[in-house]
């Protein structure tokens, strides 16, 4: 049975290329949320409960993000990736192959956030350009979160 095509405004090239960036955000956006996870568990010292609970704040809301992402990549017609390899492939966010020191673990984190900004801003002139107005929508809300949680983090290193 043949697939109804996908009709909503925007060229099919543009919605590829729209997907296949926002596949790289929401791979980010998932090493991030792994990563903060990871912290959550494993943090030790002075800051533990200030940084275990932080970071439970930041995974519950980034496990809620990854889920918008995809489903906006669904909405464009395409597959969202949701594998480790997949991941792993799109992602910019370097794992940890150590646990990290509690001071090491912000700085890391900031980076992450920091990361995930620029991924969502790389995809701007492409959406914008194909009068994506849903997906400016979700990285513009994305990005102001990203933003405000470096932030908070960087002020735990001053």
């Amino acid at each position: 049975m043949p697939h109804q095509p996908i009709n909503i405004g925007i060229a099919e090239n543009d919605r590829l290329e729209i997907a296949a960036g926002l596949a790289r955000f929401l791979a980010d956006s998932y090493t991030l949320y792994l990563k903060t996870h990871y912290y959550h568990w494993n943090v030790t010292g002075p800051m533990f409960n200030t940084l275990h609970l932080m970071f439970e704040t930041q995974y519950t809301e980034l496990s809620l993000a990854v889920d918008l992402i995809a489903e906006r990549i669904r909405a464009l017609g395409v597959f969202a990736p949701g594998t480790y390899q997949e991941f792993a492939k799109l992602t910019v966010i370097p794992e940890d192959n150590h646990v990290p020191k509690a001071q090491d673990m912000i700085k890391n984190l900031v980076a992450g956030q920091e990361a995930v900004v620029r991924t969502a801003r790389s995809l701007f002139p492409l959406i914008e350009k194909a009068g994506d107005e849903a997906s400016a929508d979700l990285l513009t809300q994305r990005i102001q979160l990203h933003e405000k949680t470096a932030w908070m983090l960087r002020s735990l290193l001053e």
